[in-house]
């Protein structure tokens, strides 16, 4: 039997004690740990992307993490993003209008990049938004939908920073 311990992670805001196995995973932890069943497994390679969480702002693959490598740090999900009464943010909405969720799957991951993308570049175009996409895999909406939702926000919050 594998000895565990406990690490403690500020998720979403509130500090957990979670009780792990030092191979467990990020994605495990925040799943069956936390209850965030927002951030999903697929590959569990770090290739698709469903499993994109914030770690102290930036975007990883949760599949890759180990939850203790997470001890003492913030992470965020996906159901970090939406205001406590279920009300969408503005990005999670313009999905969707632009009908960019589709099965859903690969949503949340999509959704955690381009938060960290809107943090770091506000206003990014395209070009840069079809370029942070580019590391995750979805077999459903062929992206146009996903891309025209991220284009929408950047212009919309260019249009507030006036």
């Amino acid at each position: 039997m594998t000895p565990s311990t406990t690490v403690t992670i500020s998720v979403n805001g509130v500090q957990r004690q979670l009780e792990v196995e030092p191979r467990t995973l990020l994605a495990d932890a925040l799943r069956r740990g936390a209850g965030l069943t927002g951030t999903h497994l697929g590959c569990e390679h770090g290739v698709c992307g469903a499993c994109t969480v914030l770690l102290d702002g930036e975007p990883v693959r949760a599949c890759l993490v180990f939850a203790v490598q997470a001890e003492g740090r913030s992470v965020e999900t996906v159901e970090s993003l939406a205001a406590p009464d279920g009300t969408l943010n503005s990005l999670q909405q313009r999905f969707q209008n632009h009908h960019g969720l589709q099965c859903g799957f690969c949503t949340p991951g999509i959704l955690m990049t381009l938060t960290g993308l809107f943090r770091e570049q506000p206003h990014p175009d395209e070009g840069e938004i079809r370029e942070h996409l580019q590391g995750h895999i979805c077999r459903c909406t062929g992206y146009q939908q996903m891309v025209d939702a991220a284009v929408e926000e950047s212009n919309a919050s260019l249009e507030e920073a006036r």
